[in-house]
């Protein structure tokens, strides 16, 4: 068998915490080899990146996700008994759930309250600045929690956007940081919780198709019910992505300004709209990796492997990678005109089939940041004074320095 490289380091976070989403496109680099084993967190990883390790990563069955990640990251982001640690049929049936939630009109829905939300917001700034990140985050999770069909009190909505945004900032971080932002989880699940309590017990009505209607209704393979603690988390897994895509919107308004052409076309162009948004999620530095342990026994490019073998799948790196896309680390939003799309090469939801752990949501995003797109571009006239917009890669997840400020002068 030949041989894999191996990282020197007696444990590599410390270098994974200081590079960030570099760590692991310097080590590919390093080692000319698209697979090198590292130890994190105590625990020896393959760690492997472009399409044909995503083509492997992805294979039906061949990973769970159950213990690929460090329990602090997990209990922030999917959390146990969530769809995105089931296996098999469990996973199938669950999976086919929030698929459902990805029908047209559920889709037409949240990128137009989206928008109306965001203008609203642009409205009641109108001729102040704005720091575009943390706007986007309160006007997205306001426009989750309608789609969802949550009615929150204004006080129980500022709360939840703090407690998601919370979640989504501090996953990679481990400590005081990470345990406070548990707490804050723990907060938002008991919300959601009264919430499917309330529907189940006849004295909310929710919206047919909605996600709390369809989780809250929704049956295992035994035909029960999930726990109201089960569906607490999956709407958190709802709510929780959409707010995060506040982060690519933020670096498509960094593009915007960036490249004066791009939006220019994108005022009149409309079949310009989804290329654009597609390179922002390219290249936008989003979640980095993911995480799997592999169910058996399997070979792949003359490498043996076994049952329990930890893998880590460099997205961020598989994204830029050079094979695939030429001139890769320019903004090239003409690259997508056209485009067929490949589940392997263009993975920042994952990759993959739709029916394995590839995330549901990217339909959802894509539609959202669609709409937002056009109304930052049509909608709305601003100016972005001075700032520092640099990004500093060594931070997960990372955006503009300053947050992106914005002067709004008028909408229209």
């Amino acid at each position: 068998m030949p041989q894999i490289p191996q990282d020197d380091a007696l444990d590599s976070s410390l270098a994974f915490n200081s590079e960030g989403y570099e760590f692991f496109r310097h080590r590919h680099h390093q080692f000319r080899s698209d697979i090198f084993r590292a130890r994190l967190l105590g625990k020896n990883y393959y760690c492997v990146f472009g399409a044909d390790a995503a083509r492997m990563f992805y294979e039906a069955d061949r990973f769970t996700r159950q213990g690929g990640l460090p329990t602090s990251t997990l209990k922030l982001l999917q959390d146990e008994n969530s769809v995105a640690v089931l296996d098999g049929k469990a996973h199938a049936r669950r999976k086919d759930m929030f698929l459902s939630l990805m029908a047209p009109c559920n889709l037409e829905l949240i990128a137009r309250l989206a928008a109306e939300m965001l203008l609203s917001a642009a409205a009641a700034q109108n001729g102040k600045a704005i720091k575009l990140d943390e706007e986007l985050r309160s006007v997205l999770c306001g426009a989750a929690c309608r789609w969802a069909d949550l009615r929150l009190e204004p006080s129980e909505l500022q709360a939840l956007t703090h407690e998601l945004g919370a979640m989504i900032d501090i996953a990679g971080s481990i400590g005081p940081a990470n345990w406070a932002a548990q707490v804050r989880r723990w907060h938002s699940e008991k919300l959601l919780r009264q919430a499917v309590d309330a529907v189940r017990a006849d004295s909310l009505r929710s919206r047919e198709g909605s996600a709390l209607q369809v989780i809250a209704s929704h049956r295992d393979l035994d035909g029960q019910l999930l726990a109201p603690e089960i569906c607490a988390v999956e709407l958190l897994n709802i709510l929780r992505p959409i707010v995060a895509i506040s982060r690519f919107m933020t670096f498509a308004a960094l593009a915007l300004h960036q490249h004066p052409a791009v939006h220019e076309r994108l005022r009149s162009d409309d079949a310009f709209v989804e290329p654009f948004v597609q390179e922002v999620r390219r290249l936008a530095p989003f979640f980095p990796v993911v995480a799997g342990v592999a169910r058996r026994n399997f070979a792949w490019r003359d490498y043996e492997f076994r049952d329990g073998d930890r893998f880590i799948l460099d997205l961020y790196g598989t994204n830029r990678d050079p094979r695939t896309w030429e001139d890769s680390e320019a903004f090239r939003p003409e690259r997508f005109i056209g485009w067929s799309g490949n589940p392997f090469t263009m993975i920042p939801h994952g990759g993959g089939d739709f029916g394995g752990h590839r995330c549901a949501g990217e339909w959802l995003t894509i539609e959202v940041m669609k709409s937002v797109t056009r109304t930052l571009v049509r909608n709305i006239d601003y100016e972005v004074p001075e700032q520092d917009l640099t990004v500093d890669l060594s931070l997960v997840p990372t955006s503009p320095k300053s947050g992106l400020v914005i002067d709004v002068k008028s909408l229209h």
